[in-house]
């Protein structure tokens, strides 16, 4: 109702003259559920509570450091020793944490479901019963993609029943992100028998809401942990390390490779591991310098800890694809930060079933080329027979183009239903989608073959849906999708001159 005016003078007046703009929602924000050292803001308890980190020094500065996991020494007369992981004392969140970072990763939320002297369990990252965990994610809006590590220290049955609920959660509950999943077992080869762990995965995963989820195997062998973070203190059972290594200074003394008095000097320092506290630096040293078995097993326990799952590095690699390009661009044919190699060799003949198999849960391969390093050479959903969701880019774009949409729409709700409201609507979507074509992620030779946005009575609403308060809006994009396979056709022609 306008103003009456009832006292002389001048009145001004200020009317919009541009329509509301829509901002595109973030893209790269990974939600990472695991065990940590601890979980606390000063004196808050963050267990559970979903928490937002922009680095890993702030992720340190609340969630504490790496976990101390040991190992199980034994002798062996063939190889001087075997070494075995004490499964209670792995976990895998930190080091995956630091390979995020190490391939592009930026801001991301943390749900710490434990500390390290909890066992890993599904019902914990769940959190079904005390609302933590993957249930606490239900009431945070920003996280784009879902990521737990810890999921592969599980048993195969309830990794993959974890799996299968978080699948639900992104493509069910939430439809606003996706997850990224290891293969239970990626760290070994395929069998291609009824225990195949690529086939496992693919029987236990489930059927629905596929294209909200995409796998990557093999596992890699990475940089993340380095040399001065291992030392005889990751050891559970010093006394078969000091047997080991005084075996060795005995064979050595027997061939002539030492004097006695030089074997007794080192045996002397050998003694010392029985006591020795595990911060003591010159200990560590001096026994690297005298015993290439000492320095074997450190290599072997570092070599062991590299081997993570790639899922925390498919996360990196997304976040700087989607910051240096857009999330239309598939996040394949990219090198990966601190990784050395695949863990298993992949050639192009072991891909196609990986790639293309019947059922369509594509499982994108990491390879290793001459000359190039390793690369993400895969890029689709778990539901890779359908020609709307076979890539990911596509999937995630089109959650980006949603939300985006959804977030500024809401201005709107309770407005008239009339056609005002519905040009201020269709202008803004428009503006918008105009934009994403100009940046590559629409396709087409003008906006009318990139996008097409309908709404008013008689197009996308009848006289019931007024009546009834329901604004209905038609959005139809052309999303660019990726060149998964370039065919180049040669043939010869004749001589002409």
């Amino acid at each position: 109702m306008a103003k009456v005016l009832a006292t002389p003078g001048v009145y001004v007046e200020e009317k919009s003259a541009f329509s509301s703009s829509i901002v595109a929602v973030p893209t790269a924000v990974p939600a990472f559920i695991g065990y940590t050292q601890r979980a606390l803001r000063g004196k808050k308890e963050l267990t559970d509570v979903p928490t937002k980190v922009s680095s890993l020094a702030e992720y340190i500065d609340m969630f504490g450091g790496a976990p101390k996991t040991t190992f199980t020494i034994t002798p062996n007369e063939e190889t001087d020793f075997s070494l075995s992981v004490n499964k209670d004392s792995k976990y895998m969140l930190y080091n995956s944490l630091r390979l995020f970072f190490a391939n592009g990763g930026g801001n991301c939320y943390i749900v710490s479901v434990g500390s390290y002297s909890d066992a890993v369990g599904a019902t914990a990252l769940t959190g079904v019963e005390n609302e933590g965990g993957l249930t606490a994610l239900l009431k945070e809006q920003e996280p784009t993609m879902i990521v737990i590590p810890d999921a592969v220290l599980l048993e195969v049955d309830d990794c993959y029943s974890l799996y299968q609920a978080v699948i639900k959660h992104c493509g069910f509950e939430m439809q606003s992100r996706v997850t990224i999943l290891d293969i239970h077992g990626g760290d070994q080869s395929r069998t291609l028998d009824d225990e195949d762990i690529v086939s496992k995965f693919r029987e236990s995963v489930g059927s629905n809401f596929l294209s909200f989820a995409a796998a990557y195997y093999p596992w890699v062998n990475t940089t993340i942990v380095q040399a001065n973070e291992i030392s005889y203190s990751n050891v559970s059972n010093t006394e078969d390390l000091v047997a080991i290594l005084n075996k060795e200074v005995d064979d050595n003394l027997a061939a002539g490779l030492l004097k006695e008095k030089r074997a007794d000097d080192i045996k002397a320092e050998i003694a010392k591991l029985s006591d020795a506290k595990s911060g003591d630096i010159t200990l560590d040293q001096t026994l690297k310098a005298v015993s290439p078995i000492y320095k074997d097993v450190l290599d072997n326990m570092r070599d062991t800890l590299n081997v993570l799952p790639p899922s925390s590095a498919m996360a990196g690699v997304y976040s700087m694809v989607d910051n240096s390009v857009g999330v239309h661009k598939a996040p394949a044919n990219v090198s990966m930060g601190s990784v050395i190699s695949p863990v298993v060799n992949i050639t192009s003949a072991n891909q196609e079933d990986l790639n293309l198999p019947l059922n369509g849960k594509a499982v994108n391969a990491i390879r290793s080329f001459i000359g190039k390093g390793t690369l993400v050479w895969g890029a689709r959903t778990l539901d890779g027979n359908s020609q709307d969701w076979r890539y990911i880019s596509v999937r995630r774009a089109l959650i980006m183009i949603e939300q985006s949409v959804k977030t500024a729409v809401e201005a709107y709700v309770f407005d008239p239903n009339d056609a005002s409201t519905w040009l201020k609507v269709k202008t803004a979507i428009d503006n918008f989608l105009t934009t994403l074509w100009k940046s590559g992620t629409l396709v087409g030779s003008s906006t009318t073959e990139a996008f097409e946005t309908s709404i008013g009575l008689g197009v996308t609403m009848t006289p019931n849906d007024i009546l009834d308060g329901v604004m209905r809006i038609s959005v139809k994009v052309a999303i660019s999708r990726p060149a998964e396979f370039i065919v180049i056709t040669f043939q010869q022609k004749m001589q002409e001159s």
